[in-house]
């Protein structure tokens, strides 16, 4: 199955240039809200302030396949639960205060990591999210997306010992720099 670009009004995409007309790096992170995906979005945002990159966080969606239900016809709005998820995840990540902005893709997550991948320097993901193999050591996604992205993968194992940081880290919709340290980014 394809997957349907529809982005959400969670993002309105600007320009973003150094100064001398050069575009920063772009980091996709896989955000499915799991604490793998946390640690993935914490895992990019200091490799942008190292990198001068930004990063665009993306959560996918589609409609549950269940023993032939079909849950299209019912009252829900996928895409907006799916808002209310990445919205909730950067807000983990990197406190309330955060202007990162994530986008809302329609589709199965490796398919759209992998085409969110031909235009990027680098996608994030973690290691196991909430799917029904959550006890393996690389879950299906990030096994499918390492084999067949367009650009290179970091593929963030989650530690129950990982310190949370609120920290900003600067998204393709916002332009300029993180003044913050890498001092401050491993605290």
């Amino acid at each position: 199955m394809s997957s349907s670009h529809t982005d959400t009004a969670l993002t309105s995409h600007t320009e973003v240039t150094d100064g001398e007309g050069h575009k920063p790096g772009r980091i996709v992170v896989g955000v499915d809200g799991s604490a793998c995906s946390i640690d993935a979005l914490r895992w990019a945002s200091t490799q942008a302030e190292l990198t001068g990159a930004t990063i665009d966080p993306v959560m996918s969606w589609d409609y549950p396949i269940s023993s032939g239900l079909d849950f299209a016809g019912y009252d829900v709005d996928w895409a907006a639960t799916a808002g209310t998820a990445i919205r909730t995840a950067l807000a983990l990540a990197f406190g309330s205060e955060a202007a990162i902005v994530g986008r809302v893709v329609r589709g199965r997550p490796a398919d759209v990591l992998i085409a969110e991948s031909a235009g990027a320097d680098l996608l994030v993901v973690g290691s196991r999210g909430h799917g029904a193999m959550a006890g393996f050591l690389l879950g299906s996604v990030s096994e499918r997306v390492v084999a067949h992205a367009q650009c290179p993968v970091v593929v963030v194992r989650h530690t129950e010992t990982a310190q949370p940081h609120h920290r900003s880290a600067r998204s393709a919709d916002q332009p300029g720099t993180n003044e913050r340290t890498l001092a401050a980014a491993t605290q």
